[in-house]
């Protein structure tokens, strides 16, 4: 047998080594989460599909942010995602790695986008629950990705989006949130359960504020509690809180509510303990830019974290 490699292996095996050593050497990382509001490429009896202009606003947000990671909410169809993927790449922004999760709502899904490979998958699509005696479906499931952000480190990263604020007849629509919510928790403790130490970040549309019940139950409380990275505008504000009751009165609201005329901080990026170790506070913002509103009636934001504990 003759022992001497085929041309073709070596070349194989030099761009595995390359691509390693490209992940090795990406001491840092970007992870993002926006709410592109319909991003639909048809039209429905609900919702409008998405204007050229519309599409063009994403995009320019997404790149300014340049992140390696980010989760959607609002995405329509499979083609809908595929458009947007492609078009980023045109822009100079690939990613060769996604997932798109589906749920109750047939129309808007919750999708993850990704420089990275993925280690593993675990889409959650049929989760439901009892409330006041009825069977609910949670409308847009709970995408959950290992994310291989390096040769020897990985995340896992949640993504989700919560039952609106829009009434509906079957159910109080905070209670509807309030159970997603204590599911999406319970799938958080699953994997802090078996790693206290655990890699973990949680993004999406929570669709309410941080003293609602709701997102409480996402953060959680005691050694488990998930760290706010509460991400601001970056427009020179650092002044520290007024008393240590409340955090500084920086400019962190994610969403226009055009019903209310009002603006609030709805969009969220958590880290477990073990994440907080690695998070660069100084590179996490909440994006602002020129006619944002165009794209979507959400800004995106993004955190950064190093795949060293500092």
């Amino acid at each position: 047998m003759n022992s001497r490699s085929h041309p073709l292996d070596r070349t194989f095996i030099l761009l595995v080594l390359l691509l390693w050593a490209s992940f090795a050497g990406a001491d840092t990382f970007r992870v993002a989460t926006y709410n592109v509001e319909n991003y639909l490429d048809e039209t429905t009896r609900a919702r409008q599909a998405k204007s050229p202009e519309a599409k063009a606003k994403v995009r320019e947000s997404i790149c300014a942010l340049k992140p390696d990671v980010i989760a959607l909410e609002e995405m329509g169809s499979l083609s809908a995602f595929q458009e947007l993927r492609d078009s980023l790449k045109a822009a100079g922004l690939d990613f060769p790695y996604g997932e798109y999760v589906t749920g109750a709502d047939t129309n808007i899904h919750v999708v993850v986008l990704s420089r990275f490979p993925f280690a593993a998958r675990h889409p959650h699509t049929n989760d439901n629950f009892l409330l006041s005696g009825r069977r609910f479906s949670v409308g847009r499931g709970f995408a959950e990705v290992d994310v291989q952000a390096g040769a020897n480190y990985s995340f896992t990263l949640f993504a989700a989006h919560l039952k609106s604020k829009r009434p509906v007849a079957t159910a109080d629509e905070s209670e509807l949130r309030f159970e997603e919510a204590k599911l999406l928790r319970e799938k958080i403790d699953a994997r802090l359960a078996a790693d206290p130490d655990a890699n973990i970040i949680v993004v999406g549309d929570f669709n309410d504020t941080r003293d609602s019940a709701s997102t409480k139950a996402v953060i959680g409380r005691g050694k488990k509690k998930l760290v706010d990275t509460r991400p601001a505008e970056r427009n020179g504000d650092n002044a520290p809180g007024v008393d240590r009751a409340h955090e500084p009165r920086d400019i962190t609201w994610t969403e226009y509510y055009g019903k209310t005329d009002s603006y609030s901080r709805i969009d969220y990026l958590l880290i477990s303990p073990g994440m907080a170790r690695k998070w660069v506070t100084n590179e996490t913002y909440v994006l602002a830019i020129p006619n944002w509103g165009v794209g979507s009636d959400h800004r995106p934001i993004v955190a950064t974290f190093e795949t060293a504990d500092k």
